[in-house]
């Protein structure tokens, strides 16, 4: 959906953007977008517990290395 706003005689350009934002905001299509932006397919049981025991594994790792005091 395309948001139109013409410019009035005499009218400030910060007038057009605050009507314009105004306009975005109450149509909604911003926040639609960052919700399809932030939509992940759902995962099975098997792939979240392997991605899991990954982020687990590479905590370990990354505390292991800072205790021994390498990067």
């Amino acid at each position: 959906m395309v948001q139109v706003t013409r410019k009035d005689e005499r009218e400030a350009s910060e007038n057009i953007i605050r009507r314009f934002n105004r306009k975005v905001l109450q149509s909604g299509v911003l926040a639609e977008a960052k919700a399809t932006m932030r939509f992940s397919k759902p995962l099975s049981k098997t792939e979240r517990r392997a991605k899991a025991i990954i982020r687990k594994e590479r905590k370990a790792d990354k505390l292991n290395k800072a205790r021994l005091g390498l990067r």
